[in-house]
């Protein structure tokens, strides 16, 4: 874990480069970001900002063309795919817009798949799987398939799979995007909870109505950040 004072996350002028077809698109252009332990982090901008690019970064799903990256006081920037692959599983936890719930398996064996993948006895996964679905309040619903569930439950869903691991970190990508208004909310007052009871989050979205939950909103445009506003009160100006 971060000793006292030092940021869960920590991103130095990180770049991130796609080349196609001889021409080169610069998604991220010297990105500095800090993210402290038990902090709720909004990622917000237009499309093509580089928002998804970088939370796929943060995520370990991707890796910078040039910069350092430090999670829990170790750099992964140069992390091999297997260690990566440890790490993710082990520190993330990843909240899909699309929700990633695999059709044929149940509520229940959605959440614990990602437990499977570690040195974890059957009792231990149960006691995870059982305790994530009830703080999201999906237990009664945990021998159904996705396919019998709302938009919204299955959302919840992802989220107790997300929180089964005890990452150090979540990461929702779009969290409310293909749930409507209401279950947006509810979803949206999910990760508040979670926030309270201590989690750290980092959440992309497009709706400034979502972001403002945040303690702080971190605002992208063309692959830099322009403008960071903590709570409501705006504390850098645009560049």
């Amino acid at each position: 874990m971060p000793s006292v004072g030092e940021p869960l996350i920590k991103l130095a002028n990180v770049t991130k480069v796609f080349y196609t077809d001889e021409v080169e698109t610069h998604a991220l252009s010297g990105i500095h970001l800090d993210i402290k332990k038990g902090e709720y982090v909004s990622i917000a901008g237009p499309s093509g900002c580089g928002k998804s690019t970088l939370l796929s970064i943060v995520g370990l799903l991707d890796s910078p063309t040039d910069g350092t990256y430090i999670l829990n006081s170790k750099a992964v920037q140069g992390l091999d795919f297997s260690e990566r692959a440890r790490i993710r599983n082990q520190e993330i936890g990843f909240i899909f817009q699309s929700f990633n719930l695999i059709g044929d398996l149940n509520v229940y064996e959605n959440v614990e798949l990602p437990l499977t993948y570690r040195s974890m006895s059957s009792p231990e996964r149960k006691k995870r799987v059982q305790e994530a679905l009830e703080k999201v309040g999906m237990a009664h619903r945990m021998r159904h398939y996705p396919s019998q569930l709302s938009g919204g439950q299955q959302q919840r869903v992802a989220v107790a799979r997300a929180l089964a691991g005890s990452p150090s970190i979540l990461l929702a990508d779009e969290p409310t995007g293909n749930l409507d208004s209401r279950n947006g909310e509810a979803v949206m007052d999910l990760l508040q909870q979670l926030h309270r009871e201590g989690a750290t989050i980092c959440m992309v979205t497009h709706d400034p109505r979502f972001a403002k939950h945040a303690d702080r909103q971190i605002h992208l445009f063309d692959g830099k950040v322009v403008e960071e506003i903590e709570g409501a009160r705006q504390t850098a100006e645009m560049v």
